[in-house]
């Protein structure tokens, strides 16, 4: 079992460049691919990126390709997101989530693990 808690939310302007961090507990942390979603008001939870067990291979969503960067630490037990250039459109709360699987999936019901989310607001 692992459980994940997420930090470095909140009120970033526009532009800014904001990094999630997402803490994993247990000996286990590299057999499990890793994910980050978000979710905003009245939304479903939406893919944001993956990184494979390794950290060798990633994959993203369209709306944040090329602003928005996975990486983890396997020595250290965590998980990043890097965002830049934000926009208003990216406001939500942001989940680290855990898939037990040596694929790179993007569908918030093939993950086994959720951290308990971390606000990111994104002032104009």
């Amino acid at each position: 079992q692992v459980q994940l808690v997420e930090s470095g939310g909140g009120l970033v302007q526009a532009g800014g460049s904001p990094r999630l961090a997402c803490a994993a507990s247990g000996r286990t942390f590299s057999r499990y691919a890793m994910g980050w979603f978000r979710q905003a008001p009245g939304k479903e939870r939406e893919f944001v990126a993956a990184i494979s067990r390794s950290g060798y291979s990633t994959n993203y969503a369209d709306s944040v390709k090329g602003r928005f960067t996975i990486s983890r630490d396997n020595a250290k037990n965590m998980v990043y997101l890097q965002m830049n250039s934000l926009k208003p459109e990216d406001s939500a709360v942001y989940y680290c989530a855990a898939d037990d699987s040596s694929y790179l999936r993007n569908r918030y019901q093939d993950y086994d693990y959720w951290g308990q989310g971390t606000q990111v607001t994104v002032s104009s």
